[in-house]
């Protein structure tokens, strides 16, 4: 099944994420795609040197702030310390979301 690409809307927004503790090694970046995707939002997460995962990801505030809420958690596996959050105006970049290397 093939979704429209997401694009900004007035009501879109940016959220930023860095998410740390145990977050990398346990498919983290896999389900926080699955439920960007799930959410339809846009942007891109990524594994960090730290060993911490970046998200930033546009779409309405509700979406985002439930895949922050998400984030908390994260998949089986994980153990999240910390999640830090900024917001910021959608920049409409982003048509998908998807995996940064």
């Amino acid at each position: 099944m093939l979704s429209e690409p997401m694009t900004a809307t007035p009501q879109s927004v940016c959220l930023g994420l860095l998410i740390t503790g145990r977050v990398q090694g346990v498919g983290f970046r896999y389900a926080v795609l699955d439920e960007a995707r799930r959410l339809q939002v846009a942007g891109w997460v990524r594994n960090r040197r730290d060993g911490s995962v970046e998200v930033i990801a546009e779409g309405s505030r509700e979406r985002l702030e439930q895949l922050a809420v998400w984030c908390h958690d994260g998949p089986r596996g994980a153990l999240v310390s910390h999640v830090e959050t900024s917001w910021g105006e959608a920049s409409g970049e982003f048509h998908e979301f998807s995996i940064r290397h």
